[in-house]
């Protein structure tokens, strides 16, 4: 998100170079790059012209360390106002999912239609029962958009959690006053209301919201925005704001926006903390919101702790050090350990996400990249291997030129395909030679270094 503003910053810093301090005269066109790189990215005027000037501010007369030039100063002071702008400022309570009452919780979602309530609904619930361990209930007060509760039921079911039962011949107040009775009378720690959307906002909607927050009395009530929105989704979060007692906000489709503006926008209207972001279209992609964490990644310095986070969901971390252990004892690496091998990656978002959190200087190359080609050839490779039998996936030996050409009949591919496919085994094989000597094993581990611990549910590589 909001590449324009990290490719102008990068191309600033390498401009102003040399001078001790930092004065209206050197910072004067790096804040005329971050206006109008704020303004291309949709960010609310307002909102520009407060962070702009708070940042002139704190940045005239800055000392420039020695081994800073003075465009990495200026970017240490945007960075800070940046977080601070997305509420790094909060106390990290205020920016949490607060769940201390009485079970159970109830969280409400407002927001327009199409903004994603519905999947943030169930990715939020997943979230709840990985991360938190609750036992989740969700319900669909939304009567008008067609599919709209059998949408919710089906991703409910892939996260995990359950779905209370409604339908379109039902009233709102009376949906969630049975999912609620339903919800304390078999023990559930969390009950997420899904609400109705329109194309715009209009006052029936409104006050059909106003009217289940005020029944439901929830301890969160979540505004869901879609960061692609713009300058609309100001509009839109001022106007909730005003009718609804919000706690939160919840950003979604941050992955498919290269502006993003709306990120610095809605906390700054709403004056609620942004509680989670939606990064991913698959039902794990929702990370609760780092302010100092989503500043880096706006400024080229990508979120490497999120990437190990990614890892560590994952990667089956045990699965790697059998790996490891098989390779050390003489075993070949074949063609199941490689179908596995990219399994992985997909897991982790595919190459979008991985780029997305790596720091720019690693990932200049990836304006080249076509990101959405480079996760369907992954696809496709995944296909050429699952038309193998398991003889020639643990033998790649046998792929000789007539298996070949059925192989790519069978995954429906060419026969240049599945050679590109063995070549890039190959290579991994040579790579996996190499690490015979305990190199994965060091990896393994270098992962839980990295944040300090081991390895989810205690496991800690040798």
């Amino acid at each position: 998100m909001l590449d324009s503003l990290t490719e102008k910053l990068a191309r600033v810093v390498k401009t102003m170079r040399g001078q001790a301090r930092l004065t209206e005269a050197n910072t004067q066109d790096m804040l005329r790059e971050v206006r109008l790189a704020l303004l291309e990215a949709d960010v609310a005027l307002p909102v520009v012209r407060a962070f702009i000037a708070r940042v002139r501010e704190q940045a005239l007369g800055e000392e420039v360390a020695g081994s800073l030039t003075p465009g990495q100063a200026l970017v240490g002071v945007v960075h800070r106002e940046l977080a601070r702008l997305l509420g790094s400022d909060l106390e990290p309570r205020e920016r949490e999912l607060n769940l201390a009452t009485q079970p159970p919780a109830v969280i409400l979602l407002a927001g327009l239609q199409g903004a994603g309530k519905t999947t943030s609904a169930a990715k939020l619930a997943k979230w709840l029962t990985d991360a938190r361990r609750k036992k989740v209930l969700t319900v669909s007060a939304d009567v008008y958009r067609p599919a709209a509760i059998e949408q919710l039921q089906a991703v409910t079911a892939q996260a995990g959690a359950e779905f209370f039962p409604s339908s379109g011949a039902q009233k709102p107040a009376d949906i969630a006053a049975a999912a609620l009775d339903h919800a304390r009378r078999q023990f559930f720690d969390v009950l997420i209301v899904d609400t109705a959307g329109r194309l715009a906002i209009d006052e029936a909607m409104m006050t059909e919201v106003a009217a289940l927050h005020a029944q439901l009395a929830p301890i969160e009530t979540l505004f869901v925005v879609d960061a692609m929105l713009g300058q609309d989704a100001v509009n839109t979060a001022r106007a909730f704001a005003e009718r609804l007692p919000l706690t939160g906000v919840v950003l979604t489709k941050l992955d498919g926006d290269a502006r993003g503006g709306a990120a610095l926008s809605v906390r700054q209207v709403t004056g609620k903390p942004i509680k989670f972001a939606g990064v991913a279209e698959k039902i794990g992609g929702l990370e609760p919101f780092d302010p100092e964490r989503m500043a880096g990644r706006v400024l080229g310095m990508g979120d490497i702790v999120a990437l190990v986070e990614d890892v560590q969901k994952s990667v089956d971390m045990q699965a790697a050090e059998k790996l490891a252990k098989r390779m050390q004892s003489g075993e070949r690496f074949d063609l199941n350990d490689f179908r596995e091998q990219v399994g992985q990656m997909r897991k982790m978002g595919g190459m979008a996400s991985l780029l997305d959190k790596l720091p720019a200087q690693l990932t200049q190359a990836a304006g080249q990249v076509d990101t959405a080609q480079a996760d369907k050839q992954v696809r496709r490779m995944v296909g050429i291997i699952d038309a193998m039998t398991p003889q020639e996936r643990s033998k790649p030996e046998l792929l000789k030129a007539s298996r070949k050409r059925r192989i790519a009949t069978g995954a429906g591919v060419p026969v240049q395909e599945v050679n590109r496919l063995l070549n890039q085994f190959e290579q991994m094989q040579g790579l996996m030679k190499q690490m015979k000597k305990g190199g994965m094993a060091r990896m393994v581990r270098s992962l839980g270094a990295l944040t300090g611990k081991g390895m989810p549910g205690g496991f800690r590589p040798r």
